[in-house]
C-alpha cells in the first residue's frame, strides 16, 4: 500500500494578488515550505511548517470561497508529489498558478495542469540559471531590483520567453528603492514601442491585506 503523500505547509489563506499581470484577482495562496535558494530581503518565513497529507491540503483549499489557487512559497517546484496536488484542482475545477524562482524547470506534465505560471529569477544566483535546468517558458518574469540587476534582465529576457516582463522594487528593512527602479526601467525599455518591461508593486502591503 503506498504511503499517503505530505506536504510542508506554511500557510493557506485567501486574499488577492498583489502584484504582477493577475493583480486583484482572488486567489487561495498555498504557501510551502523549504526553499532551494536563500535571498536575504525574503519576506516568507518558509522554514516554518506543519507537515499535511494531500486530503488535509485540498480540504483547506475547498474549505475557502475563490476558485483559484496559486501555488507558492519558499519554492513549490522542489516539493516531491506536487503533481498529484495538481491533478485533484485541476479535477475540481480551480485555476492554478504557480510562483517560482525558475532555477529548476518542473516535469512538462506539471506545465500542461498550470493555467499560469511566474517565475521570478534572482539575480543574487545568476550562476545558477543553466539553460538544460531553468524554466526557458513561463507567463510573466518578475525580477526585484535587489542591486545592479541590469545586465541580469537583458538576460532573462534573452533565456526565458513570457507575454510579460515586471521589475519589482525591493525592500528591506523597511526602506523601498522605488525611485532605482523606475529608472531602470526607463533604460531597459529605451527605444521599445511594445514588449516594454512594466512596474509591479507589492500593492497588497501598500493597502494592508494579507
Amino acid at each position: 500500500m503506498q504511503d499517503s503523500l505530505t506536504y510542508p505547509v506554511v500557510e493557506i489563506f485567501e486574499s488577492v494578488q498583489g502584484e504582477g499581470y493577475n493583480t486583484g484577482k482572488e486567489v487561495v495562496f498555498l504557501r510551502f515550505g523549504g526553499c532551494n535558494l536563500a535571498c536575504p530581503w525574503c519576506d516568507t518565513a518558509y522554514g516554518v511548517f506543519e507537515t499535511l497529507d494531500e486530503e488535509t491540503v485540498v480540504a483547506r483549499v475547498r474549505a475557502l470561497t475563490p476558485k483559484a489557487v496559486i501555488l507558492t512559497g519558499g519554492e513549490p517546484f522542489i516539493r516531491e508529489g506536487l503533481e498529484a496536488l495538481l491533478v485533484r484542482f485541476k479535477e475540481l475545477g480551480y485555476w492554478i498558478g504557480v510562483e517560482t524562482n525558475g532555477v529548476v524547470a518542473p516535469p512538462p506534465a506539471w506545465l500542461r495542469r498550470i493555467d499560469y505560471v511566474a517565475v521570478s529569477p534572482k539575480a543574487l544566483y545568476a550562476s545558477l540559471y543553466d539553460d538544460e535546468r531553468m524554466l526557458t517558458r513561463a507567463d510573466e518574469v518578475r525580477i526585484v531590483v535587489d542591486g545592479d540587476v541590469r545586465a541580469f534582465c537583458d538576460d532573462m529576457r534573452n533565456r526565458i520567453e513570457a507575454g510579460h516582463y515586471f521589475l519589482s522594487p525591493c525592500e528591506r528593512e523597511g526602506a523601498v528603492n522605488v525611485e532605482e527602479t523606475i529608472r531602470l526601467l526607463g533604460v531597459l525599455n529605451r527605444g521599445r514601442r511594445n514588449g516594454k518591461w512594466l512596474l509591479s508593486f507589492q500593492t497588497h502591503k501598500l493597502a494592508g491585506v494579507r
